[in-house]
């Protein structure tokens, strides 16, 4: 007993010092911190309370910044208002769900607070479905009303939901009603707390199948004490969340704003130049992003690079994948130590991050698990392994998800949560993925996994972007085949690459073929679609540079 209220109160006092440091707790009027008590208690740590009490504490402040403009936070509570009532109308109610495929606008933002109000499940759909997995997952999922953006209307056409509206558009949507023309035909006056708190069902990627619901409660301040005890981010700064919000790291930026009042600066497309543009033009001291996006802004010409010098920028907060190679220190020579890595899943959330100081010692590395977080290497038969030893990762903090909306679960042992990947802990104690479990192949009887050889190949000067999949193998049973982008004014051949891995790696891992493609396919949170690779290439002389080799122009 003892043991553990010694280990609640050292938990409760780096929660302090954490929130401390970070900006959250500060001094307050009592009738503000009355509001506030009252406020968190009716509505709860979701988007309804945490962007409510945010209207409480500072509602002239400016809360979001999209390519419409600014809103105050007194403004976004407002509109959120009106936009439940109008919700309320179309007949959601406690316990429905409804669907959002919206891009980074305010639209977003305003359903999903509207929602959360009504105590309804918020349902957020990946912008770059395709019209089945979009069907497919609406039927399962059955929301009561589809929110979407009107570039969208020919791949919803087909899904059975009745009640719809455009959640943006350029034009016209015709008959169907929008967010603005909801928002401004309702009342905006306050709502009385639902019975229920209402649930966020954010889907996996679907590069392997139909994407699964993964739906999560509301997270506690645990989770919040995690990420801001390993990533310096401070209450008043401005965002840019660059990341897609549908995803858990774009959304989990969303939540990291309720706490700290930041201000959150949206585009709904991403381009690498006007990326950093909006960097510079709003000074934005931190950046939430996925690797790709790093990839592509460092593929910018060297002279549009040079002309964007960011001396606010803080941080640069990266998850959704590996990074690759060594973009980790190209980008840090050249934007600065701002770089933290964060490892998780859709299903586990998060378990390891990586700061500058790490990447600097090892760029492959995913980090240290933060505060109240346990990762271990279990075998297969869930037994921890020793250190050093490799096995598959098993993750427990407070932000696990609850079991799939279509049924099924991750598998748990001993309350850890499998994430799904391989990995290790060195003996400078941070974790490092060697891949996928379910993408190892045995060639040859030797054991390989795809995501070595790929940060091997993303070393080589040449290559911007790489792939790696298992190619069923009559004489080895499988057979590693890469695939691979490169600099337009590079000039390298197969033969060239398979010798760099030769080079670096054992023998059994060069890659029997490598195939040069314009582009790799990849989702809308940037992972790569091996689905399709795996299914591609099979007349490597017909791509790009028939000759084994890649030119200027080729790729």
């Amino acid at each position: 007993m003892l043991k553990k209220l010694t280990s609640g109160a050292v938990a409760a006092g780096t929660s302090l010092k954490v929130l401390g440091a970070a900006g959250v707790i500060r001094p307050y009027s009592p009738v503000t911190l009355a509001r506030l008590a009252r406020t968190l208690k009716d509505w709860g740590a979701g988007p309804a309370g945490g962007f409510t009490s945010l209207a409480v504490r500072v509602p002239d402040q400016v809360g979001l910044v999209d390519d419409l403009g600014e809103l105050t936070w007194g403004e976004l509570h407002a509109r959120s208002n009106s936009l439940a009532h109008a919700l309320r109308e179309l007949g959601v109610g406690e316990g429905d769900g409804v669907a959002i495929m919206c891009r980074n606008h305010r639209g977003f933002l305003d359903a999903s607070i509207a929602v959360a109000k009504l105590g309804a499940d918020t349902i957020y759909l990946n912008t770059a479905f395709a019209g089945p997995q979009l069907v497919e997952v609406l039927d399962r999922d059955k929301p009561k009303v589809l929110v979407y953006d009107e570039e969208f209307s020919g791949l919803v056409a087909g899904a059975s939901v009745d009640v719809r509206v455009v959640g943006w558009t350029d034009g016209g949507a015709g008959d169907v009603p929008t967010l603005e023309s909801l928002i401004e035909s309702h009342d905006s006056r306050d709502l009385i707390p639902p019975s229920r708190h209402g649930r966020l069902i954010i889907l996996t990627s679907g590069t392997t199948g139909t994407p699964k619901g993964a739906p999560r409660s509301e997270a506690g301040v645990e989770a919040a004490v995690a990420l801001l005890g390993s990533i310096p981010l401070r209450a008043g700064q401005r965002v840019h969340v660059a990341a897609p919000l549908f995803h858990t790291w774009g959304y989990a930026h969303l939540g990291l704003s309720m706490l700290l009042g930041s201000t959150v600066v949206l585009r709904r497309r991403f381009e690498p130049e006007a990326f950093l543009q909006t960097l510079k033009d709003h000074r934005c001291q931190a950046a939430a992003v996925i690797p790709v996006m790093l990839q592509r802004t460092l593929a910018l010409p060297q002279e549009v690079r040079d002309r964007y010098d960011l001396p606010d920028l803080q941080v640069v907060a990266s998850s959704g994948s590996a990074l690759p190679g060594d973009l980790a220190l190209t980008w840090m020579d050249e934007f600065g130590d701002n770089l933290y890595s964060t490892y998780g899943s859709t299903e586990v959330a998060y378990a390891a991050i990586a700061g500058p100081a790490d990447l600097r010692a090892n760029p492959a590395t995913a980090g240290r698990p933060p505060f109240a977080t346990t990762v271990k290497i279990l075998d297969e038969r869930g037994v921890e392994v020793p250190p050093g030893a490799s096995g598959r990762i098993f993750v427990g903090n407070g932000l696990l998800f609850e079991g799939y909306t279509g049924g099924g679960h991750k598998e748990v042992v001993d309350g850890l949560m499998s994430s799904g990947d391989v990995g290790r802990f060195g003996d400078d104690g941070l974790l490092y993925i060697e891949g996928r479990d379910d993408e190892m192949i045995v060639s040859g009887g030797e054991n390989v996994f795809p995501k070595e050889v790929e940060d091997c190949l993303a070393r080589h000067e040449a290559v911007t972007e790489v792939a790696a999949v298992g190619i069923d193998d009559d004489d080895f049973g499988k057979r590693l085949r890469a695939f691979v982008v490169v600099a337009a004014d590079a000039q390298v051949t197969e033969d060239d690459l398979k010798a760099w891995v030769k080079d670096n790696l054992a023998r059994y891992k060069v890659p029997r073929e490598i195939v040069f493609l314009d582009e790799l396919p990849r989702n809308a949170t940037g992972k790569v679609l091996k689905r399709e690779l795996a299914h591609s290439g099979d007349e490597p002389g017909d791509e790009p540079g028939d000759d084994g080799s890649a030119q200027s122009g080729d790729a």
